[in-house]
């Protein structure tokens, strides 16, 4: 739940409860506005309805896609053994609902594409099929950079200093202190 806070005087402020988060309402507009530009440039290049309006859904599908993957993958690394019912209870709401929204949109999209004039097996069939495609990679590309993105702990870490000196190849000649040379 997201919050703007108004100072409308001196001793008063108002408080605007909106849904979801600043940034993720950002993104989507970034979604929205790169489907739109998408559309109009193939629509200026192409001039069909058709490529057009693929391309630009296309487009928007697969920044939200990826902005989707990313917040699929943040609520499902803040649940681990130790949280309690309620809260994983709602995370897998929040997720469900996260997946009839993207659900949603790509249906919307392919019916955008079906009843667009241009009819035939390939604008028919085919071409509903690619905002949905593109989506699900974009989701999947996200999940994939996310992943490799998190650094791991160094090995030395978990395993103590003492673990280390026995991996070290020199550790088996040990110096004297009053000598220069190795002793073996």
């Amino acid at each position: 739940m997201g919050q703007m806070i108004r100072q409308i005087g001196p001793n008063t402020t108002r408080y605007y409860w909106y849904p979801g988060d600043k940034k993720e309402w950002l993104r989507a507009l970034v979604a929205v506005t790169a489907g739109g530009a998408v559309l109009g440039l193939a629509y200026v290049f192409t001039h069909s309805w058709l490529t057009s309006t693929v391309l630009g859904l296309s487009a928007a599908a697969g920044v939200a896609g990826f902005n989707f993957g990313r917040r699929d993958l943040a609520a499902a690394d803040a649940i681990d053994a130790r949280t309690p019912r309620r809260a994983v209870f709602t995370a897998a709401s929040r997720a469900s609902w996260r997946g009839f929204a993207e659900g949603g949109a790509i249906g919307l999209a392919a019916l955008i594409i079906v009843h667009l004039p241009a009819t035939g097996v390939f604008a028919d069939w085919l071409l509903p099929l690619v905002p949905g495609v593109a989506f699900g990679l974009a989701r999947q590309a996200s999940l994939l950079a996310v992943r490799l993105s998190h650094s791991s702990d160094k090995a030395t870490e978990f395993v103590g200093p003492e673990a280390t000196r026995r991996l070290d190849p020199d550790a088996t000649r040990r110096l004297d202190p009053d000598a220069t040379e190795p002793v073996s």
